[in-house]
């Protein structure tokens, strides 16, 4: 085995949200060059739980990957309104699609691996001719393009929430890679997830509540800054809520006490659970800013997955071909990271 393999890869995280995506690539052995998001209160959660990671916070129009040139993984989820049912579905004609710039930075770092996420949407046969148009990009540069479908739920996570995947390689690294396929049969509930937290203040209906909670929950909705607030979602959304024994027109701030009698709300960190961030995750903000952090995220487990997938690629042709992983140079201190403006 090449002496390289055990040190870590290297990523570039854009988009980086409340740490979901990162959660999940940190388990999988990658260390974090740096994480770029738009928003502040998001990179507040992420510098409150990981104090010592690169957060930067920055429009990633405007962004610079230069400095990160060689980075083993660009990863990013790109925002979902351009092709979300939920929207008007526009694509490359809405101002908020960010694939133009995602391709930029990876022309820009020329990294081993790409890996995109977004909404179910992005498969639609209407936007077929947008997804050459990025792969064809992609391959140019010499990258191998798959795109796939996943569902949380076979990954752990107590919801459907389906997404997107794109997964790009180099062409030495392209052959050792194969989609993480995950488990179809073992699925984690909403009852057994919440279980434990539904229970701390005493509640006395907790068990009979995890028998009516015994299936996994509709895709969370965290909402935007425009539209959307602290609850579970549109009117379909909260009705299957409701089958599962769960309130889902609002947040609320404790579980249950001893003598709740009706249908629980969730907290924020009940919310994260059914999203699958651990346990001792935090998020900087008031209710419904903390809840939209968590409702946009990318599930941990799922990035977890795919990441290991990418790395296990990338090993296998480092230890065949003795290829070195190679790590970007730490860029300079500057005055203020903010590239927002």
């Amino acid at each position: 085995m090449a002496k390289a393999s055990s040190k870590k890869l290297t990523s570039l995280e854009v988009c980086a949200g409340a740490g979901g995506q990162a959660i999940g690539l940190e388990r999988a052995g990658f260390e974090h060059a740096a994480l770029v998001e738009i928003e502040e209160q998001f990179c507040n959660t992420l510098r409150l739980n990981r104090p010592k990671w690169n957060v930067i916070q920055a429009d990633l129009n405007k962004f610079k990957g230069t400095q990160y040139k060689g980075v083993d993984l660009v990863a990013g989820g790109v925002p979902c309104p351009p092709f979300s049912k939920a929207g008007k579905q526009l694509g490359e004609l809405d101002e908020r699609d960010l694939f133009p710039a995602m391709l930029k930075l990876v022309k820009e770092t020329q990294p081993k691996a790409v890996l995109i996420e977004n909404v179910r949407g992005l498969l639609d046969p209407k936007f077929k001719d947008y997804r050459d148009v990025i792969t064809k990009k992609l391959e140019r540069m010499g990258y191998v393009v798959s795109w796939k479908l996943f569902h949380a739920a076979h990954f752990g996570v107590p919801q459907l929430r389906p997404r997107t995947l794109m997964v790009a390689l180099q062409k030495p690294y392209a052959e050792h890679f194969e989609w993480p396929i995950g488990n179809t049969e073992k699925i984690v509930t909403v009852g057994d997830a919440l279980y434990e937290l539904m229970a701390s203040a005493g509640w006395k209906k907790v068990d009979a509540w995890r028998k009516k909670a015994s299936k996994v929950g509709p895709t969370l909705v965290g909402g935007s800054k425009k539209h959307g607030g602290a609850d579970l979602g549109p009117t379909r959304a909260k009705k299957a809520w409701l089958a599962l024994g769960v309130d889902g027109k609002g947040l609320v701030e404790f579980a249950p006490q001893a003598d709740f009698d009706g249908d629980p709300r969730l907290t924020v960190q009940m919310a994260a659970i059914i999203q699958g961030f651990p346990k001792e995750w935090k998020f900087s903000g008031k209710k419904t800013a903390a809840y939209r952090q968590v409702g946009n995220a990318f599930p941990p487990p799922v990035a977890e997955a795919v990441g290991k997938a990418i790395r296990k690629a990338i090993r296998k042709a480092i230890e065949q071909g003795d290829r070195k992983p190679t790590a970007p140079k730490k860029p300079k201190a500057t005055s203020s990271r903010v590239l927002v403006a």
